[in-house]
């Protein structure tokens, strides 16, 4: 759909709404169609190894959900962190982590950072990529705990990092750090380039930028 235009984040949340109650397609059409792009572009990068994916409660971890299954059912091996209770996990998203669940893949929730904080950093040392779906173009406040040391831990490791939709801890309008942020090698974006892409100060570590058409009608002039 991507025509060259910038999007903001209101912008991205009209089309969705659009794609969604105009058009009635599914959200979790939309979100297969983004995991499926994430796994296209990581192929096309010959991705082996250890894929560690950090999944948020929102549609950017539900996109990571989606992107587990299509790694897994072409024989990369594949770990799913969780930054988020069980029942915090709704809509779209927890149509797919349900299928995860019942292909028996290792998933592991963290609830809070009594959360054996040991444990992911030694886990994150044995990966070959890291995937960012924590937050998505909707995140406006400032990173607090647990994600401050996740995103932290992320960017001391040696794997190769790629961002879903938006690094992490990146405002979508104006590129600005909300606290600290992830510094992605790769970011798979969706409809189109979002507006803080532009901004000089963090371009860098939006590393690789693909652009992926999740399906959302193309609207004529």
């Amino acid at each position: 759909m991507n025509n060259g235009k910038v999007y903001s984040r209101n912008e991205i949340r009209e089309l969705d709404r659009m794609a969604i109650e105009d058009y009635g397609i599914p959200g979790c059409v939309l979100m297969e169609n983004a995991g499926r792009g994430i796994f296209e572009y990581m192929c096309s990068k010959n991705v082996d190894g250890l894929v560690i994916i950090c999944c948020g409660k929102g549609n950017n971890g539900g996109d990571g959900f989606v992107l587990a299954r299509y790694l897994h059912n072409h024989k990369v091996p594949v770990k799913i962190f969780i930054f988020a209770k069980p029942s915090e996990i709704k809509g779209d998203a927890k149509i797919f982590l349900h299928i995860l669940e019942k292909m028996n893949l290792p998933i592991y929730f963290f609830e809070s950072l009594s959360l054996e904080p040991g444990f992911f950093v030694q886990e994150f040392l044995s990966a070959t990529w890291i995937v960012d779906a924590l937050f998505g173009t909707g995140l406006a406040g400032v990173i607090k705990e647990p994600y401050t040391t996740v995103i932290n831990t992320i960017n001391n490791s040696d794997a190769i990092v790629l961002s879903v939709d938006i690094p992490s801890g990146l405002d979508c309008d104006n590129g600005k750090e909300l606290g600290v942020f992830v510094k992605a090698d790769h970011t798979v974006t969706f409809v189109g380039a979002k507006m803080g892409f532009k901004n000089s100060k963090t371009k860098r570590w939006l590393g690789n930028i693909k652009i992926v058409d999740i399906g959302i009608p193309k609207q004529e002039a």
